[in-house]
């Protein structure tokens, strides 16, 4: 599999809830707005719509502990400060490390915090995943994060990937025995399509799907229109595309429409997923307080549905 990868406005737009206007002038969000904002992932974990995805905060190649730990962790608590409720990890992302971050910079965990977290993608090196949804490895896996996490039992907990070796039927098994021991609250899949999902959910209930999508890449549609109508969270990896903070400033069109609006091409993208669906969790992820910054100001960009439509035209 290859490597996973997954952004200043500041001030009162973001603390006092004002919106970000295609010329860059803030006004107050109405209260029929702000309802938009959240979902609830599984009817009872109410989530802002915007949360933060906990990969990039390790080495390179996804691997051992950043250089800067300290920064990493000043980076979780001001993701935190600036209203997300969602953060998003896995077991392999390190591996161990982002878990472990996690714990260090937020625990004892403030209330209506969720953390969802990943298991059955192994790491025998930087760059490398390979698949292990065994159910006594997922059995394990769900233990140490728990350990990891410092928690008694995980929001959600999702199956990292389908392992080719593995009947998804068995995989989940072991998924549900952890869920009805209760050290699982709901269970999310990762990396799968329609198929898969309705297999799984005959096993266990499934509440969110993680997938690759972004503005300029949609082979997912059929996934989230699936959960659309099924009432599940969507959480879109690599929201502004691949390879690093600016994958999407590399489309021309994009660029060009988010300039004429003051905005960056990544928030024109994270803010265009959330106008896309309303069962739709980016996750965008960062080392960088100035780029988490820049990200969350995206949740207020507002316009209207024709002018949507025509981002949506300008894809890479």
């Amino acid at each position: 599999m290859s490597e996973i990868t997954r952004r200043k406005f500041l001030g009162a737009s973001l603390i006092g809830g004002a919106t970000i206007l295609a010329g860059g002038l803030p006004r107050l969000v109405s209260a029929t707005e702000r309802s938009t904002s959240s979902f609830t992932i599984g009817g009872d974990l109410n989530v802002n719509r915007l949360g933060f995805g906990a990969m990039r905060l390790t080495g390179e190649g996804i691997w051992g502990w950043p250089p800067d730990r300290e920064n990493a962790k000043k980076v979780l608590k001001r993701a935190l400060d600036l209203g997300v409720n969602l953060i998003d990890t896995a077991d392999a992302y390190g591996p161990e490390v982002s878990e472990l971050l996690i714990a260090e910079a937020l625990h004892p965990y403030p209330k209506g915090l969720v953390i969802a977290t990943k298991g059955g993608l192994t790491r025998p090196g930087p760059g490398q995943w390979v698949p292990d949804c065994r159910p006594q490895h997922l059995t394990e896996a769900i233990d140490k994060s728990l350990k990891r996490l410092k928690v008694d039992r995980i929001d959600v907990y999702q199956l990292h990937t389908v392992d080719r070796h593995v009947p998804i039927e068995e995989s989940l098994g072991a998924i549900k025995a952890a869920r009805d021991a209760g050290k699982i609250r709901h269970v999310g899949l990762s990396n799968v399509d329609v198929k898969e999902i309705e297999r799984a959910r005959k096993v266990v209930p499934i509440v969110s799907i993680q997938n690759r999508y972004n503005i300029s890449d949609r082979d997912s549609e059929d996934v989230l229109k699936y959960c659309e109508k099924e009432k599940m969270g969507f959480l879109p990896w690599a929201p502004i595309g691949g390879s690093g903070h600016g994958a999407l400033s590399r489309s021309n069109s994009l660029e060009e429409e988010a300039k004429r609006r003051n905005v960056t091409s990544v928030q024109l993208g994270l803010a265009w997923l959330l106008w896309k669906s309303p069962v739709m969790l980016p996750i965008p992820g960062t080392s960088k307080i100035e780029h988490l910054e820049q990200n969350m100001a995206a949740a207020k960009i507002q316009l209207s549905d024709d002018e949507w439509k025509k981002i949506e035209s300008a894809r890479a």
